[in-house]
């Protein structure tokens, strides 16, 4: 069984500058699939990325979805962002396939310099929540990241049944170190029936945040603490626009009639790829 693990601080550094550049490099209209097989070469070769990289482009050429290489790769990327790729690539998603990646590098250099729960927890949130991304599916995906811990977890069973009934100010301030606080100078025996999971500071700001929109929440919290900051996609209506959206989609599809024809001939020879060392270990 491939269980997922926390990586260290080298492979987030790594990551976060894979996000920015295939990033970039799709913004430059450059197909995914040519990115995936160069940029390899650029990664730090001491860290697991580089065979990951390798593996998801082989998967990319064959199934023409980034989000199925990561997926068959859970113990090195999280079920998260396979989740954020997936939803990007998703014909009827709203999501740009850069913001996507905007979105992923954000949280590995977040990862790289000591996150904390709440703030990996709030920016994975609002992710959901800015880009309509679907709470049950995507709190699912946040429920696998190793970093949370058993009171996390049960965190997330309890919003997959109350998101969107209760206001998220509320499911923030009472399970947070200021909520015990306040209810002690009351009853100094109060015990909580849940482990407080946010600190007094974000219980605080939530408190003040309440029956407000919960995106003024999000945004006080990244003033205050520092939380990193979700991108913000702008629909844009323009000619420009409009013409690299169908260049890429032109591009993306003459690669799969290419995959289609190859596979006609016979010419397609899976075994050229191998196995990669990252999944043997995990056997």
């Amino acid at each position: 069984m491939i269980t997922a693990t926390v990586l260290e601080r080298e492979e987030y550094i790594e990551q976060a500058y894979l996000f920015r550049t295939v990033r970039e490099r799709i913004a430059d209209n450059q197909p995914a699939q040519e990115v995936f097989l160069r940029v390899s070469d650029e990664l730090l070769a001491s860290t697991r990325l580089p065979l990951a990289v390798q593996f998801v482009a082989s998967e990319l050429k064959h199934t023409g979805l980034v989000a199925n290489g990561f997926a068959k790769l859970p113990h090195y990327f999280t079920a998260f962002q396979a989740f954020v790729v997936k939803q990007a690539e998703d014909e009827k998603s709203r999501l740009p396939m850069p913001t996507a990646f905007l979105i992923l590098e954000r949280e590995a250099t977040y990862r790289a310099h000591n996150p904390t729960k709440p703030g990996l927890f709030v920016y994975q949130f609002e992710t959901l929540s800015r880009n309509r991304l679907g709470y049950l599916d995507g709190l699912e995906a946040m429920a696998l990241d190793p970093f949370y811990d058993a009171n996390w977890h049960a965190y997330f069973d309890t919003l997959r049944k109350q998101v969107g009934e209760i206001d998220f100010c509320d499911l923030v301030y009472l399970r947070s170190e200021l909520y015990v606080i306040e209810e002690r100078r009351q009853n100094p025996t109060f015990t909580p029936g849940l482990p407080p999971i946010f600190g007094e500071k974000e219980g605080k700001i939530a408190k003040a945040s309440r029956k407000r929109d919960p995106l003024y929440l999000f945004a006080a919290l990244q003033r205050q603490l520092n939380y990193p900051e979700v991108p913000r996609y702008r629909v844009r209506d323009d000619t420009t626009t409009k013409m690299e959206i169908l260049t890429a989609k032109i591009r993306e599809l003459e690669m799969r009639i290419k995959l289609a024809e190859s596979e006609l001939r016979g010419n397609v020879d899976l075994t050229q790829f191998g196995k990669p060392d990252l999944l043997k270990d995990d056997e």
